[in-house]
C-alpha cells in the first residue's frame, strides 16, 4: 500500500489505441487506487486498467508495450523517457504476481505428490505385494521343480548327496514320524559336507548335514533338527526366502513364465548353504517338540554341549521324565548312520 500511495503522485506521457483498428493517441497515464488510468489531454477517463490484469508485450524492450490481460489489440505504449512510469508499472506487477494465486504451481505440487506416492508405492509395496501373491499361487509342483533344480546346484558345491542300500526307506521314516500339522518333509536328503545343519528347499526337500547322524548316537537329535527346520519353514515360507534374495524381476519372472534363471537358482544354493540358519524362538520349538513327541533336550544338548545356552528348551522338554515314542528302530539307526560310507 506504501508504494501504491507512492506511485499515485506520478504521470506519464503514452500512446494508447483501444483495438487494432483504431489509430493510436497521446494519453495521460496515471496510476489509481489498483488501477492503471488513462486520459486524454484534457484529463478525461478513457479506459481504467486493473494493475492485476496488466501484460507486458516485450518484457526488456522499448518503447514499453502493455496490453489488459486477454485483450492483445487495445495497446499501451510507454517510451524509454517514461522510466519512472515504467519501473513503477514493472513494480507493482510484481507485487501483484506475487500475491496472485498459481493454479499451475498447484496441479505442479499435487501432480509431484501423486508421481511421490505411486513411487513409494512402487518401491516399498508392490515388490512385497508381488512376492506374497506369487508365493500363494506357485502350484506345489513348480515348487518341487524348483527344490530339484537347487539340489543340483547344491551337489555341485557339496559333492554328490549320501546314499546306501536300504536308507531311502529310512529317510522316508524319519520324515513320516518327525511332522508338524500340516508342515512335514517329502524328502529328506543327507549331505555330504558343506552344511553345518539342516536346511529346507522348497517342494519340502529337507537337506540335513551328516554330522547330525554319524556324531550322535541318539536318533532323537538329528529328528529335533528335522523338526526345528520344519518349525523355521512353517514361520517363513523357503519360496519366499528364495524369492526374497532373487528379487522383484525374478520374482515377476516365476509368476509369468513359471521358472527362474539357472543363476539364480546357483546363486541362492551357494548362500543358503553357507549362511547359518535364523534362530527359532524356544515358545515355538517346544510346542513343536510336545506336538511331535520328540524329547527336546537331545536337541538342546547338541546346540551347547553345556547346556547354558539351552536351558529353557532342557528344563520345559515336554517329554521330560517320560519315555518318548520310537523315533527309528535301532536297526535303522545303524544303517542310516552309513549312509556317506559308501563312496
Amino acid at each position: 500500500m506504501t508504494a501504491l500511495e507512492k506511485y499515485q503522485r506520478i504521470e506519464a506521457t503514452g500512446l494508447w489505441r483501444p483495438d487494432a483498428d483504431t489509430q493510436r493517441r497521446e494519453v495521460i497515464v496515471s496510476i489509481g487506487d489498483a488501477t492503471l488510468v488513462i486520459t486524454d489531454s484534457q484529463e478525461r477517463p478513457l479506459t481504467h486498467w486493473s494493475l492485476a490484469a496488466i501484460e507486458r508485450a516485450n518484457p526488456g524492450e522499448t518503447p514499453a508495450i502493455y496490453h489488459p490481460d486477454g485483450d492483445p489489440d487495445e495497446v499501451l505504449e510507454l517510451p524509454d523517457t517514461e522510466s519512472e512510469m515504467i519501473s513503477a508499472i514493472e513494480k507493482l506487477r510484481q507485487a501483484v504476481g506475487r500475491g496472485r494465486a498459481k493454479p499451475g504451481r498447484l496441479r505442479l505440487m499435487i501432480l509431484g505428490f501423486v508421481v511421490l506416492t505411486m513411487g513409494l508405492l512402487g518401491t516399498l509395496w508392490l515388490p512385497g505385494a508381488m512376492l506374497r501373491h506369487t508365493v500363494r499361487v506357485v502350484p506345489e509342483v513348480k515348487r518341487q521343480d524348483l527344490g530339484a533344480r537347487l539340489l543340483t546346484h547344491a551337489e555341485r558345491l557339496t559333492g554328490q548327496t549320501c546314499a546306501a542300500p536300504g536308507t531311502a526307506a529310512v529317510l522316508d521314516h524319519l520324515a513320516t514320524r518327525v511332522q508338524l500339522a500340516g508342515h512335514g518333509a517329502r524328502q529328506i536328503v543327507v549331505m555330504r559336507a558343506g552344511l553345518s545343519e539342516t536346511v529346507m528347499l522348497p517342494g519340502q526337500i529337507l537337506l540335513i548335514s551328516r554330522r547330525l547322524i554319524e556324531e550322535y548316537e541318539d536318533p532323537a537329535v538329528v529328528a529335533g533338527f528335522v523338526l526345528a527346520e520344519l518349525t523355521r519353514s512353517a514361520q517363513v515360507d523357503p519360496l519366499a526366502q528364495l524369492l526374497d534374495q532373487s528379487g522383484f524381476t525374478d520374482t515377476l519372472r516365476l509368476l509369468t513364465t513359471g521358472t527362474l534363471p539357472q543363476d539364480t537358482l546357483a546363486g541362492y544354493a551357494e548362500t543358503v548353504l553357507a549362511n547359518p540358519r535364523s534362530p527359532v524362538p524356544d515358545q515355538a520349538l517346544l510346542q513343536a517338540f510336545g506336538q511331535a513327541q520328540i524329547p527336546a533336550a537331545p536337541y538342546a544338548y547338541a546346540l551347547d554341549v553345556s547346556g547354558e545356552a539351552t536351558l529353557p528348551l532342557i528344563e520345559a522338554d515336554p517329554l521330560r521324565g517320560q519315555t518318548a515314542p520310537v523315533i527309528l528302530q535301532d536297526a535303522e539307526w545303524v544303517r542310516l548312520q552309513e549312509i556317506c560310507d559308501a563312496e
